[in-house]
């Protein structure tokens, strides 16, 4: 073999090397440039149903009794009868004046009665007497009308003995201090061998606590265009939930609406009683309240999650017949729950991505479809409908 056939087959087999390596090169790149699957989101179908809007306001709860419980009579304090902050029953005895003086006067006043009917029955016989007497002219007319006089002289004594009898039986009883409401007591403000001094001194607050208040307001806007709170004899219902809470686990319904506008705020206060037979609910508490304001025919109600924001304008990812998810501006309404009303952009029977919408790299990227039920909004027309 010569030189020059030597260094020809060396040049061919570099080159075939080299022809090797870049196919494999190519390959590699084709692996590498290769598209990945299409990603799978879940797709709610858009539907239209009539549902009633709720609203949110800020409430502050009250009870519809509150009493601050002052002595009837005077006297030293004998005996406070009741726990601090415990539940009470109407009639339970919560303060005990010392009875002893009132005791004392009661039987004065019995004895004054005693004494006054013994004079009534003296009284009665004389005046008898003397009209006998006055029958064979025994006696003077004047004898006659003084005995008469006595008598009922003496029937007025034993009125006003009986009046100082029932008055002393009153004080007596008024020396217990008695809750004239169930509810829950406050703290005590005096305690025993303290003197209190009648219709002065404040002794403790009892509150009612079954039912409770809720009073909250609206602006006029929200008043005027309200059909459920105008309307009269109509059972609005009401959702009532703790300001820390989520939820509102209290229902009841509203009780009045004020007749006039506050002229400072512009609002209308309205009320809502609701049940609290465990007595969980404290007056003062603040609180957040849910109210019907309006009916939509045919709204439309997508998940929340759903709504994304660029800028100032929000949007939702559709569906096309190609499985192209494509940006639809939309104008949401109110939030009722987890989900909104669109009140623009959608007319129901779109295909709406609901989940894993971090998939979606770009408008008009194709993915997968995993349809499921628009769950929330299910749960959100069932309680809607229910409600009424």
């Amino acid at each position: 073999m010569n030189t020059f056939t030597f260094h020809k087959i060396k040049q061919l087999s570099v080159a075939g090397l080299l022809l090797a390596v870049l196919t494999g090169c190519d390959a590699s790149g084709q692996e590498t440039a290769a598209a990945p699957p299409p990603p799978e989101v879940e797709v709610a179908t858009v539907s239209t149903r009539d549902v009633t809007l709720w609203d949110t306001f800020t409430g502050r709860i009250a009870a519809p009794e509150t009493v601050a419980l002052r002595p009837r009579v005077s006297g030293y304090i004998d005996k406070v009868a009741f726990t601090e902050g415990e539940l009470v029953k109407q009639g339970d005895v919560l303060f005990v004046i010392d009875q002893r003086p009132y005791q004392a006067r009661l039987q004065m006043a019995k004895a004054e009665v005693e004494r006054a009917r013994s004079q009534q029955l003296l009284s009665n016989r004389e005046a008898q007497r003397a009209e006998q007497l006055w029958e064979r002219r025994a006696i003077s007319r004047e004898e006659l009308d003084q005995r008469s006089a006595a008598r009922a002289i003496a029937q007025a004594g034993v009125d006003s003995a009986q009046a100082s009898l029932d008055n002393a039986k009153l004080d007596l009883a008024y020396t217990e201090v008695k809750a004239p409401v169930g509810g829950r007591m406050g703290r005590a403000e005096i305690t025993r061998g303290n003197l209190a001094t009648a219709d002065s001194t404040l002794l403790a607050t009892l509150v009612s606590v079954d039912p409770m208040y809720v009073y909250f307001e609206s602006d006029q806007q929200t008043a005027d265009n309200n059909p459920y709170a105008t309307a009269e004899h109509a059972v609005v219902p009401v959702r009532v939930g703790l300001a820390n809470s989520e939820d509102y686990p209290h229902e009841g319904q509203l009780d009045f609406v004020d007749n006039q506008f506050n002229a400072a705020t512009g609002t209308l206060q309205y009320r809502a009683v609701i049940a609290n037979p465990q007595g969980s609910l404290r007056p003062g508490q603040f609180a957040r309240v849910q109210m019907p304001v309006a009916a939509a025919s045919k709204a439309i109600l997508i998940d929340q999650k759903a709504v994304l924001t660029d800028q100032d304008r929000r949007y939702v990812y559709l569906l096309d017949e190609q499985n192209h998810a494509t940006r639809h501006f939309v104008e949401t309404g109110r939030r009722v729950d987890g989900l909104l009303v669109i009140n623009k952009g959608l007319s129901g029977g779109e295909r709406l991505v609901v989940n894993g919408l971090q998939k979606i790299l770009f408008p008009g990227m194709q993915v997968v479809p995993q349809l499921v039920a628009m769950a929330s909004a299910d749960r959100q027309i069932a309680v809607a409908q229910n409600s009424f």
